[in-house]
């Protein structure tokens, strides 16, 4: 098939289907869409009409790549726009997904990851997940992740909320807590920044609770920061634009425990993973949010 020939994939016509967007890893554009075809029924939940951030490698992920949250001229209607109120008060529009077309057409721009906002565009300002970014220094090993990301779960559950990990496909693990719609982004953000603070505080020879790559050494950064109205994540089952092509995967406690890296699973996993039971299952059905107690309890009030 030579590049002038067009496909089809989820009702989005793909051009140049044979472009190589992971080169090292054989991963073309065609194969990219396939990816996110295949994983479309555990990715939607998550991404679904969410506002998005995309990284866009239109040579590729060897060549240089950057964030676009924002449509612009010529960019594919199939992605959905929302045009929504600034901090300081004036407008802008904001990309959104809202099912595999629009996923497809973002790979059609070469979009290798999809980062979310943690609340959806019908109620923007009610985030309906927690998410803690364990960010290693970068000559900790893994297993020093892992059990970071198995106290701050310890530490969620004794103040009355459930986790489940992702590993990033980078070097690091996210611990997400889905909450119902209840409490707004201060109350959100207030608890999670409180959270890692006394984190940091009972084991500052483990944790910090600040994004400063110079107090880092030999400690894993709690990144509360995703929590807040315009941050956001990496959405689970996204590859991301690095060597490989690795999936950003949610895994139970008890695999994580197994794991030697963030980075181990590739889109040529997926099926095997879809085949087996989801481990995030049972997080749809959890009934929790950030309460009072809560916040009184992690010290934000």
């Amino acid at each position: 098939m030579n590049d002038h020939q067009r496909i089809e994939i989820g009702g989005i016509s793909l051009s140049s289907p044979d472009k190589l967007l992971f080169a090292e890893a054989g991963i073309t554009k065609a194969d990219l869409a396939r990816h996110y075809e295949r994983v479309a029924g555990c990715l939607l939940p998550h991404l679904q009409n969410r506002l998005v951030s995309l990284v866009r490698c239109p040579d590729g992920q060897d060549h240089p790549c950057f964030f676009q949250r924002h449509g612009g001229k010529g960019f594919p209607t199939a992605v959905g726009r929302l045009e929504i109120a600034e901090k300081d008060g004036g407008k802008d529009e904001y990309l959104y997904i809202s099912d595999l077309a629009s996923v497809i057409a973002a790979v059609q721009m070469s979009a290798l990851e999809f980062h979310i906002w943690g609340s959806r565009i019908d109620r923007l300002e009610a985030p309906d997940r927690l998410v803690f970014d364990l960010d290693p220094d970068e000559d900790l090993g893994f297993a020093s992740v892992r059990d970071a990301a198995v106290t701050v779960r310890d530490r969620l559950t004794e103040l009355g909320l459930n986790s489940v990990p992702l590993v990033t496909g980078g070097k690091g693990i996210h611990v997400v807590a889905p909450l119902e719609r209840r409490a707004d982004w201060p109350a959100v953000k207030g608890f999670a920044r409180a959270f890692a603070e006394r984190l940091a505080e009972d084991a500052p020879e483990r944790f910090l609770a600040q994004a400063s790559k110079a107090k880092r050494e030999g400690r894993v950064f709690v990144d509360w920061l995703r929590n807040e109205r315009s941050a956001t994540a990496i959405a689970p089952y996204s590859t991301r634009a690095r060597e490989g092509a690795p999936v950003a995967t949610p895994v139970s406690w008890g695999e994580l425990k197994l794991l030697k890296t963030a980075n181990g699973f590739h889109i040529g996993d997926m099926e095997a993973r879809l085949a087996a039971p989801d481990p995030w299952a049972e997080s749809g059905e959890w009934r929790q949010s950030i309460t009072k107690k809560m916040l009184h309890a992690a010290g934000a009030d």
